[in-house]
């Protein structure tokens, strides 16, 4: 794949205040759909702002195709952007809201006609034309704006978590539709969202950000099953995450047991943090488990159960489609591939067991998240 934007040692303040973002280095390439994935206040929208031209850097280069662009204001760059508030002229109906950057450049009229009708049919709103604005539904809004961006054919289209403002039932349908856009066209999408399932069901590449500094860089894959550290096997998915010590190559220790693992390449004994996702636990009979504990709750989740189990003080986490009571001593069985080692890092012992988990506290961090944002 050809570059297409490099990010070159990239700091940036406000008023003099802590960097909002610490020597980013990132390459994007032609026909990608990346994601910046982080929490809110992590660095993201400033980064997203960098490349559109709506901020210059402190120090470094932003290139594109080539060329340093850091001083090349917005309407100079084939870049642009579909912000979470729609910004539609609420006066002008939906083929004059997507005609309108054709006819500020004064395109020929036939060819705005052209291009409008093929815009409308790529995102699915072929005759909606002459219906206003205002009478449209969420979604419905920001295929108008996506088509909007996308008319004037720009190498890159930038999207500021557009999906936060739609209900989940519409936002899970967007996310399906904005991918075939970006297949169907072919221009490079770089997305910002704090949502883990967006960027997982999207992206051909995710980048986790935290405190204005890149932690991982790699294919939604590659990233749910490796994560770096811990602050990444937390944030992307449930996790189980563990003290440990790896006795040797593929050979690790932890919650009082030796267990068969695929990693290798650390030092003798060397303290490890232990992922293990709750997709990855095997209940048994207590006699046939490498662990046992005590299940201190039962949540079904549709189709399966999020299970808290107590093991010798450690509450994990399963996730299992067969059915066990609060009160059962089970029996756990790990295989060597549900085992992940990490060296261990500044977010050690920061994120663990379940003891404080439940829905009602993601909801609410959830709300919170979203009070920030706007």
């Amino acid at each position: 794949m050809n570059k297409i934007i490099e990010l070159k040692h990239i700091t940036k303040s406000f008023d003099g205040e802590q960097p909002v973002l610490k020597d980013i280095n990132l390459n994007i390439y032609d026909n990608e759909f990346l994601t910046l994935l982080g929490p809110s206040g992590c660095g993201k929208t400033t980064l997203l702002r960098l490349i559109g031209g709506f901020e210059s850097p402190d120090e470094g280069e932003v290139v594109f195709l080539g060329e340093r662009i850091n001083d090349v204001p917005p309407h100079k760059r084939s870049v642009n952007t579909v912000f979470q508030k729609y910004a539609l002229f609420p006066h002008l109906n939906v083929f004059e809201n997507v005609a309108f950057p054709l006819r500020e450049k004064k395109v020929p009229k036939e060819e705005i006609e052209d291009r409008v009708h093929e815009m409308l049919s790529l995102v699915a709103l072929k005759g909606f034309e002459k219906r206003n604005v205002t009478r449209l539904s969420g979604g419905q809004q920001q295929r108008v704006a996506i088509a909007r961006a996308l008319i004037a054919h720009p190498r890159v289209l930038l999207l500021d978590e557009p999906l936060g403002a739609l209900d989940l039932k519409l936002r899970k349908d967007m996310q399906v539709e904005l991918k075939k856009i970006q297949q169907q066209t072919g221009i490079t999408f770089i997305f910002v969202t704090h949502d883990q399932e967006e960027a997982l069901s999207m992206s051909d590449t995710v980048v986790v950000m935290s405190e204005g500094r890149i932690h991982q860089i790699g294919t939604p894959v590659d990233i749910y099953n490796e994560p770096v550290n811990a602050f990444v096997a937390d944030f992307i998915g449930e996790s189980n995450i563990l003290d440990g010590v790896m006795l040797e190559d593929f050979k690790v220790r932890f919650s009082g047991q030796t267990f068969v693992c695929l990693d290798k390449g650390f030092s003798l004994n060397e303290p490890v943090d232990v992922v293990v996702r709750p997709e990855d636990v095997d209940i048994v009979p207590v006699e046939k488990g490498q662990l046992t504990g005590v299940v201190t709750s039962v949540t079904f989740m549709g189709v399966h159960y999020e299970i808290i189990v107590d093991v010798g003080g450690f509450k994990w986490m399963i996730q299992t489609t067969d059915f066990v009571d609060v009160g059962e001593t089970i029996g756990i069985e790990l295989e060597p591939d549900a085992i992940h080692i990490m060296k261990k890092s500044e977010f050690s012992d920061l994120y663990g067991d379940y003891s404080s988990f439940s829905n009602e506290l993601d909801e609410l961090s959830e709300a919170e998240m979203e009070d920030e944002d706007e």
